[in-house]
């Protein structure tokens, strides 16, 4: 188990870290989800060993880590940037930890070839780095963490230079190889879709703040903020403010939304209220939606998908629709919000009422 007690990390004037608990279970896929530098690299240093925490303590199995060196550490990293040993072959690499760990020839040959034939390299194993794609090389990575069989394994957006075809079969396959090995596995990324396919545990980030951490599913579904549910969104959350006042949302007296089951229990006030873009249609989704005016802002095309942007009730908002929409700007339409997935934060931004649920997906 890895444990993260009240950790942070302050480097000048600037925090890059703010006060963090986490425990890690072995066994475990943990993913870190958050933008650009939200700090989940920062905290996979910290992890590792190759910095130390400004405050608090890390422990691992119980034992006190903070100030033990990465190399005493029984740790396996892979970065977007892949790093590979230029001079030696493909096998080489990929048996160096365990060439230095003193395993038996046999037992490398075997581990070597069982990861070649996971990451698709069987047929480059004799080449050095230098006469491999970017791809190639970032599975050669791979490989080396996997055969290192460490027991924390940290992974910071490992599959972006891969082809879309491997990185689906890698993300369905690299939580049940860490899982089965007992490791501790910490996947970045920055989006969410490979958050909810990867599935396991979430810490959602923001500006060096775990904002929330759980099972993958149910952070996604029951957000504790809206910070929580922003970060979780791609393409961005939907939000309007408005005023509940008995059982319909209003904005300057008028009625925008009704109030579903679910948020009936809110009390009257101001609130922010948030939907994802495929909770928002073109065509009636069930009997209950609600139907709004808008006006079109542009029609986004890509491939099966169609992004489009809207203007309703003075909020800009974007629905995600199958098929191709091509619909000329500023053309009024009616669209339908799903109200049973509708999600309201208070004043302070945090979760008010209970969730709806279902699917983390767009059928939802």
């Amino acid at each position: 188990m890895l444990e993260l007690k009240n950790i942070t990390k302050v480097v000048g004037a600037d925090t890059h870290i703010h006060p963090t608990d986490l425990v890690l279970e072995r066994g475990s896929l943990n993913v870190l989800l958050g933008p650009t530098l939200s700090g989940k690299t920062s905290l996979m240093r910290l992890m590792a060993g190759l910095d130390k925490p400004t405050t608090g303590t890390i422990t691992f199995d119980g034992k006190d880590v903070t100030g033990v060196r990465v190399q005493d550490r029984s740790v396996a990293m892979v970065y977007q940037q892949f790093i590979n040993y230029p001079a030696m072959t493909v096998y080489e690499n990929i048996a160096s930890p365990m060439r230095i760990s003193g395993k038996d020839a046999g037992t490398i040959d075997r581990e070597v070839r069982k990861a070649a034939e996971l990451m698709k390299l069987t047929p480059y194993l004799e080449r050095t780095p230098l006469n491999l794609s970017g791809g190639q090389q970032q599975r050669t990575a791979l490989a080396r963490a996997i055969v290192k069989n460490a027991s924390l394994v940290l992974l910071d957006e490992p599959l972006a230079n891969l082809d879309y075809k491997l990185r689906e079969e890698l993300r369905e396959e690299l939580p049940k190889l860490f899982a089965a090995s007992g490791s501790i596995f910490v996947y970045a990324t920055t989006e969410p879709q490979e958050a909810l396919l990867l599935g396991g545990n979430t810490a959602t980030l923001n500006e060096g703040r775990v904002s929330q951490f759980g099972s993958t599913i149910s952070v996604y579904r029951r957000p504790a903020d809206i910070i929580t549910a922003k970060t979780f969104a791609d393409p961005p959350l939907n939000t309007i403010d408005l005023e509940k006042s008995g059982n319909t949302f209003d904005r300057e007296g008028i009625t925008v939304l009704p109030v579903p089951a679910h948020l009936s229990g809110i009390a009257d006030g101001p609130c922010t209220v948030a939907f994802h873009p495929h909770h928002l249609s073109l065509a009636r989704p069930h009997d209950t939606a609600a139907v709004l005016k808008a006006r079109i802002i542009i029609s986004e095309i890509a491939g099966s998908e169609s992004f489009i942007h809207v203007d309703c009730a003075g909020s800009r908002w974007v629905m995600l629709e199958h098929g191709i929409h091509d619909i000329e700007p500023d053309t009024a339409i009616e669209l339908f919000v799903d109200t049973r997935h509708l999600m309201a934060f208070g004043t302070d931004g945090h979760a008010i009422g209970g969730h709806a649920g279902g699917s983390a997906f767009r059928a939802a």
